[in-house]
């Protein structure tokens, strides 16, 4: 299970109870009448086989309700082929697992049919920044998983662990260091912000963009591989060839567990938390479906049972969970995130690109 979501990055930009709640899942009787299935897209490898396994079998046990997973390509290709369907009037999947950039993307074409909140009675739960709205306030779509970027160290290099993101900038960790090789992977322009200039809100403007841009190129010296794949940070990190970087959570606590001498710490700034929303396309018919499905998604219960099987962090509060001080912590943190500035992805995703080139990785 190590290699759990060692596949690529972008797979990520973005799984008991359910007998119980089939009750409270009572179909209303016109899909009685209607053939009662759903297509759905998730990121491929795993995250479908999890899926497959621990999620799906249950809705439909719960519901009757049959489901069609989709694995979908990496990136955006996925949203490109959503678009070009729905304007044909048809629906590769009815609902997809969506990055937040991809989610904007899609709202400017009014790619995604609104979410109507009311019949997801288990709303309630959710954290409130992983409902994702168009700017008239519609629901555009619903969390579905998030995961954490963290502060990873190998533990035989470094005794202690660092507590703050500055360790980065530390010139005792001259050519220690593995980063994320992309500007709107590795968010180092959200944790530059965080650690120096206050909060992401400092990204508001290009003048504060680009402080934080020449703030960000003083790790240079530190830094030792701009990684895209993530297979060869993970295996440079357990071996301690490059000892410190950031890397997921997730992944760096199932190598911990499997007796590699590698840590994740969420630093006091906070981890990185990134995650993932059910988008539904305008061009399915499949609406009663997808909302039923939502609603089973966002039970407690649910999301527990996500974070147990995929190692994924809860989108729901946590006082609603029964996951242990242990199994929360192997997934998530109590001490606020650093939230991703998503729409300057899509706003300046030229711009940002054309500066991390000149002035970070070139």
């Amino acid at each position: 299970m190590k290699d759990i979501l060692s596949t690529s990055v972008s797979r990520r930009g973005v799984l008991a109870g359910s007998a119980a709640i089939a009750g409270a899942l009572a179909m209303p009787s016109i899909l009685r009448a209607q053939d009662k299935s759903i297509k759905i897209g998730v990121y491929g490898g795993y995250f479908k086989d999890s899926f497959d396994k621990n999620i799906f079998p249950e809705f439909t046990k719960a519901t009757g309700i049959a489901v069609e997973s989709i694995a979908e390509p990496t990136g955006e290709a996925w949203l490109v082929q959503l678009e070009q369907a729905a304007k044909a009037g048809q629906a590769p999947a009815d609902l997809s697992m969506m990055s937040q950039v991809a989610m904007l993307k899609g709202q400017a074409t009014e790619l995604w049919a609104p979410i109507d909140m009311a019949k997801i009675k288990n709303a309630s739960g959710l954290i409130d920044r992983f409902v994702n709205k168009y700017p008239d306030g519609r629901v555009a779509g619903v969390g579905a998983v998030a995961w954490y970027i963290t502060l990873v160290t190998n533990t035989d290099v470094y005794k202690e662990a660092p507590t703050s993101w500055e360790a980065l900038w530390d010139p005792a960790n001259a050519d220690k260091l593995g980063l994320l090789a992309l500007v709107s992977n590795s968010f180092l322009l959200e944790v530059t912000a965080k650690t120096y200039f206050g909060g992401t809100n400092a990204l508001d403007t290009e003048e504060g963009i680009l402080k934080a841009f020449d703030k960000l190129a003083e790790v240079k010296p530190n830094v030792r591989l701009w990684y895209r794949d993530e297979a060869q940070f993970e295996q440079s990190l357990k071996s301690g060839e490059i000892p410190m970087g950031q890397y997921y959570h997730d992944v760096t606590g199932l190598a911990a567990a499997d007796g590699q001498p590698v840590r994740s710490t969420f630093p006091k700034e906070g981890g990185i938390q990134d995650s993932g929303c059910w988008a539904l396309s305008r061009a399915s018919t499949k609406t009663e479906e997808a909302h039923i499905f939502i609603d089973y998604m966002c039970q407690p219960s649910i999301q527990a049972t996500l974070s147990r099987k995929v190692g994924t962090a809860p989108t729901v509060k946590r006082e609603l969970l029964d996951l242990t001080a242990e199994e929360f912590a192997a997934v998530s943190s109590d001490i606020e995130p650093i939230t991703p500035r998503y729409d300057l992805y899509q706003t300046k995703s030229d711009w940002l690109n054309q500066k991390w080139t000149e002035l970070i990785v070139g």
